[in-house]
């Protein structure tokens, strides 16, 4: 019989609360070759002090991206909390990302060049961090199914969970993340761009001020073309991609607190200040999650046609995105959030080793199809999805029509909060949705 995930150490520890204890999972590489080369898969228990030698149903959670690794909690923060009143919590740092092996500019060329490790990193989608839960949730549990916990990119995680494994599932919950089920990339980003559109511009009707900053901070980048104190390039495009802070409950306050400190009175000038550099640096660069640029359309990627960098081909049917035309005329510059382009690439010192490989997952064919339709319109585990109304990442259309081809799904669409809803509003985003599941609301 082949090996499973095989549990290579264990170390426990406690914080107030809770009782805590990380696995190490040495995991096949490709699921369909078990008997080849391994990785190493990270994921942290958590269990309430007062239940740490009770018997508990176990959580799964799957964080979102792709490309970042399970929220590092201390204590009972946010939902963590309330998942502990009823079960035994694994946060999976899914391959590739966190405390797992991992996949990075420094590391990725230990795979060989461009055209390996972009080969590689075909392992890295949904369908394979599937097969590790399972492969761990036997390890773990004995073979008992277990609840997962999935937030957007996760969601997806839990939906490709629902197609291929429903045997290894007592229940699942999802927030944010019910993906498109057939729709290419290209069916994504056109109908992201009206999203960041009206994004946009909620923010400046709450900060009308905003709109001449933007426009000024536009304008300086595109005469002076800075490159950051971290080595960033800042590009009028780059600037545009802050928007990635409006899917956010706070994420239009944080880009106002940013752009009221952009400049700074110089011998020489005024320049962009070190405080609004060390801001944008932090918000853009993908230094500590190169994967989420990396995979970014390829989670969409199912069948032949390739993903083709989707979301800057995409962008010319918008012209209004065009920030030429802005700083023309009158028009308020538009942020842009959700849309990996290439020519970040060229921007991000912790992408730009990576172009060549990200250039081949986007020509790639032959993707792997994620989700069967006819297993989830059987589907017999119960299941509840948050929806949030208008939510930048994930299209609520979209959402609402993979809701229904979801035989039992029970959904609750919301525009109270944001995409990152399950932290902020938690426990009563959780509560909710077990109710759902369980039948209880």
């Amino acid at each position: 019989m082949p090996p499973g995930a095989l549990l290579t150490a264990t170390a426990t520890y406690r914080q107030p609360g809770v009782v805590l204890t990380d696995h190490r999972f040495s995991v096949p590489l490709d699921h369909d070759d078990p008997a080849g080369e391994r990785i190493e898969v990270f994921a942290r228990e958590a269990v309430a002090s007062a239940h740490a030698d009770g018997s508990l149903p176990w959580l799964v959670y799957l964080p979102g991206g792709p490309g970042f690794g399970a929220n590092r909690f201390v204590g009972k923060e946010a939902w963590l909390g309330r998942a502990l009143q009823d079960y035994r919590v694994l946060l999976l740092d899914q391959r590739g990302t966190g405390s797992s092996t991992p996949a990075t500019r420094q590391t990725l060329p230990l795979r060989g060049g461009p055209r390996e490790q972009a080969d590689y990193l075909t392992h890295f989608r949904a369908d394979s961090i599937v097969r590790d839960c399972e492969l761990i949730r036997r390890e773990l549990t004995g073979g008992a199914p277990w609840t997962v916990l999935g937030q957007s990119f996760g969601g997806f995680c839990a939906t490709h969970y629902l197609s291929a494994a429903p045997e290894g599932l007592h229940t699942a919950i999802i927030t944010g993340g019910l993906p498109t089920l057939d729709g290419h990339a290209d069916d994504v980003y056109r109908a992201a761009y009206p999203r960041m559109e009206r994004k946009t511009r909620a923010h400046y009707a709450r900060y009308p001020q905003d709109v001449e900053r933007a426009r000024r901070i536009a304008a300086h980048i595109a005469e002076h073309e800075p490159v950051l104190n971290g080595g960033y390039r800042l590009t009028v495009e780059a600037f545009q991609s802050l928007g990635m802070l409006l899917g956010s409950g706070d994420g239009s306050h944080r880009l106002h607190y940013l752009l009221e400190d952009a400049f700074v009175r110089t011998p020489a000038g005024h320049t962009l200040s070190d405080a609004f550099q060390e801001g944008v640096q932090a918000a853009l660069s993908h230094g500590s999650h190169p994967l989420f640029a990396l995979l970014h359309e390829s989670i969409y990627g199912q069948g032949d046609r390739p993903t083709d960098w989707s979301a800057q081909r995409l962008r010319g049917e918008f012209p209004q995105f065009d920030p030429g035309k802005a700083l023309a005329g009158d028009a308020p510059l538009l942020f842009t959030g959700e849309a990996v382009l290439r020519r970040q690439f060229d921007c991000d010192p912790a992408l730009r080793p990576l172009r060549e490989t990200a250039d081949l997952l986007a020509a790639r064919t032959g993707w792997t199809p994620l989700y069967d339709t006819a297993r989830l319109a059987a589907n017999e585990v119960p299941a509840a999805a948050a929806i949030y109304h208008d939510d930048l990442y994930v299209d609520t259309e979209q959402s609402l029509r993979t809701a229904r081809s979801i035989r039992g799904l029970r959904t609750w669409v919301t525009d109270e909060y944001e995409h990152d809803g399950l932290r902020v509003g938690s426990p009563r985003v959780l509560d909710r949705l077990l109710a759902l599941a369980r039948g209880e609301a």
